[in-house]
């Protein structure tokens, strides 16, 4: 029997996804960004903030708050269907996309906060994917940089450290 996910109004949650298999569902760029493309479109349909995000070759790290309706199990619901009709459509494939359930955590406190924040920022460079991690497109540090505030949320001051 799974665990009933635990959803708090108002708070932000570190969301990880990963791909079946553990396959590299995102070694192409046309694939990291249709979950650019897939992030964008949730964010007109449902009400949440997007405070950062990295898209790696088998998953994906969000960092995101749900607004008031939908919850965060509707938000993840809608995202992780679309990816996965559209990549099984592209690939000619059939069958599940991701593992699992898609894996979430409470932030519960602002130190909490900042280390996943930068935990999220490094995964790249971790990785070995690039050597300084706002140089990394699929993540919410690259959008940073750029000043670019329409996927991702305005960041506030203390999250820039």
């Amino acid at each position: 029997m799974r665990q009933k996910r635990i959803l708090e109004i108002g708070a932000i949650y570190h969301v990880v996804a990963r791909a079946n298999r553990n396959e590299f569902i995102f070694q192409t760029e046309e694939m990291k960004s249709l979950m650019l493309e897939i992030l964008q479109k949730a964010k007109k349909r449902f009400n949440f903030q997007l405070k950062s995000f990295c898209i790696m070759g088998n998953h994906v790290h969000l960092l995101i708050k749900p607004g008031k309706g939908p919850n965060l199990s509707r938000i993840m619901q809608w995202i992780l269907s679309i990816f996965a009709i559209r990549f099984n459509k592209i690939y000619n494939l059939k069958g599940h996309v991701w593992y699992d359930r898609f894996k979430s955590k409470i932030i519960m406190s602002f130190l909490q906060f900042i280390r996943t924040f930068h935990y999220i920022q490094e995964n790249p460079v971790r990785a070995g994917v690039v050597k300084k991690h706002s140089n990394y497109r699929y993540s919410g540090s690259w959008f940073f940089r750029e000043q670019s505030y329409d996927l991702i949320d305005e960041p506030d001051l203390y999250m820039l450290i």
